[in-house]
């Protein structure tokens, strides 16, 4: 799942890696609430309130666009939940990913490659691409069906008193 990260940025060292949380959310918005109350525990966890407001909108973001347009296509009776929230959080880097069940490429912008500002929607992963340091997809891979969407957030160097 991680392996698209490592493109264009240093090598991730499994030994910095400090902690990872993930939860299940429902197929009902609601849980884009709980997946932002979700986050907010975990960066509270790792001491990294600062940064609640974009990694929220970011989250918000990418878990109304999988409950939105990957639920409908999830199939009925299928064991994993429609949609996961993944929370990485390494020395330099904070990363958040949701997976669904949609083969779907998520979409970004009109066909002649430029937003839609008056549209009532389609504007979140401009939102997403903003206020994150990188974002992507990839498909899953195995007897998974489905996608990734992952946002990465750079973490400044971690101070030390002297």
């Amino acid at each position: 799942m991680l392996e698209p990260l490592r493109q264009g940025l240093p090598p991730i060292d499994p030994a910095s890696v400090s902690s990872s949380v993930s939860c299940s959310l429902a197929a009902a918005y609601e849980s884009v609430r709980e997946a932002r109350a979700f986050t907010k525990s975990a960066l509270a966890r790792w001491e990294l309130t600062e940064r609640f407001d974009d990694v929220a909108l970011v989250v918000s973001e990418l878990v109304t666009n999988a409950l939105r347009h990957a639920v409908p296509d999830s199939p009925a009776g299928t064991p994993d939940p429609p949609v996961r929230l993944h929370v990485m959080h390494w020395t330099s880097r904070l990363v958040c990913a949701v997976r669904d069940s949609s083969e779907a490429t998520p979409v970004t912008a009109q066909p002649d490659g430029e937003p839609d500002f008056a549209a009532e929607s389609g504007r979140g992963l401009h939102l997403v691409e903003g206020v994150s340091d990188g974002w992507g997809w990839h498909p899953l891979a195995g007897t998974l069906r489905g996608k990734v969407v992952w946002a990465l957030f750079r973490l400044p160097p971690t101070r030390f008193p002297v």
